[in-house]
């Protein structure tokens, strides 16, 4: 590894994954994410953002390579001609290899938005473990997901650490009083997010309080429709009073949950963050929450739980909340401020930029 010279900035690629567009009117969670934090960036650090797509529209806040897809060693010349002391490859473990065979000097890192593939049987964990062993360090969004990785490779343990999602809340912020008598579910239209479940519990809650409405935010519906659309359907009675989205953009979303009452997060896997969980309590609502994997990161003690999840459950839920204003109204006020102080974007980036310096055997200067 090739160590920075004292007082030359510490060079960094950020290499988004094959296909990705990183483009602002089109977002992404995990482009999100890597757009939020560069807008940090430390004094300390040169860094430039590598896409092999899009990107026309980027909205960066440092410098974004645009990389041609159709030239196979575009990507490995580029970087080449930057010379990184730090390569951080987002979400695809296979090109960081690749990159790492070709940059062997820079420090190799997988920055995972989820979880890395769990091992099966013994050939399979023997062969995920050679591919991540030839990683330096990986990059996590919470605890429980760097707890799965260390679960699964317990040798690959010292490699692992865990820089939080952070969130901008200026665009989402909005005072917690005069709302809609709203209830919001915002996430992909598949099992996981426990779509069937919300589906079910709201419509003993609008039968038994007509003055509330409800919105499904659902996004990947062409993807998931033939498994959601039948569960959405029994929905359509109640017209108006349930409206259903596939793929809002950014700023209705934020509209939405500036003007919602209560949110529901009710994952049935192991979130990897919750970054819909984040953008609610930056709006100020109320939030509803299985609490798996990171989402209890994400929310601390500002989260109405329910796990397991079941529709009688949810409906428990929003009818507790719905009925005891105060209380729900408390509980968004503390998870707002919660959410500022704890998941500021400075805050996260300052603690990225003392990982990445440590990496690469600098030391760490105010």
């Amino acid at each position: 590894m090739t160590v920075p010279l004292v007082g030359q900035p510490l060079r960094v690629a950020i290499v988004v994954p094959p296909g990705g567009l990183f483009c602002a009117r089109q977002p992404n969670s995990m482009e999100t994410v890597i757009r939020t934090l560069s807008r940090h960036v430390s004094a300390q650090e040169d860094v430039r953002i590598f896409c092999t797509a899009g990107a026309q529209d980027h909205d960066s806040a440092v410098p974004v390579v645009m990389i041609d897809p159709a030239q196979p060693n575009a990507l490995i010349e580029a970087l080449k001609a930057f010379d990184p002391h730090i390569v951080e490859c987002h979400q695809h473990v296979i090109e960081a290899t690749r990159i790492a065979t070709h940059l062997p000097d820079a420090v190799s890192v997988v920055y995972r938005h989820n979880a890395l593939k769990a091992s099966k049987g013994l050939i399979n964990r023997w062969r995920y473990q050679q591919r991540y062993r030839k990683i330096d360090h990986f990059f996590f969004v919470s605890q429980s997901e760097r707890r799965i990785f260390m679960r699964d490779y317990p040798a690959l343990a010292d490699r692992a650490h865990v820089v939080p999602n952070a969130i901008n809340v200026a665009p989402w912020r909005a005072e917690v009083v005069e709302r809609d008598k709203l209830i919001v579910f915002s996430g992909r239209a598949m099992p996981e997010k426990g779509v069937a479940e919300v589906c079910a519990a709201l419509p003993a809650v609008l039968d038994a309080r007509p003055d509330w409405r409800a919105v499904l935010l659902l996004n990947d519906w062409l993807t998931h429709e033939a498994w959601a659309a039948p569960h959405v359907a029994p929905l359509r009675r109640y017209k108006e009073r349930v409206q259903v989205l596939h793929s809002a953009p950014l700023a209705e979303v934020q509209a939405i949950m500036k003007s919602a009452d209560i949110a529901l997060t009710p994952s049935l896997w192991e979130e990897p963050l919750g970054l819909t969980a984040l953008e609610a309590h930056a709006a100020g609502v109320a939030l509803i929450s299985s609490g798996r994997g990171g989402l209890k990161e994400v929310s601390g003690p500002h989260a109405f739980y329910v796990d397991p999840v079941t529709p009688e459950a949810l409906t428990t839920a929003m009818l507790h909340l719905i009925d005891h204003s105060a209380e729900r109204l408390e509980m968004a006020r503390a998870a707002q401020t919660y959410v500022v102080d704890e998941h500021s974007p400075a805050k996260r980036a300052a603690e990225l930029t003392a990982l990445r310096l440590r990496m690469a055997g600098r030391a760490i200067t105010a």
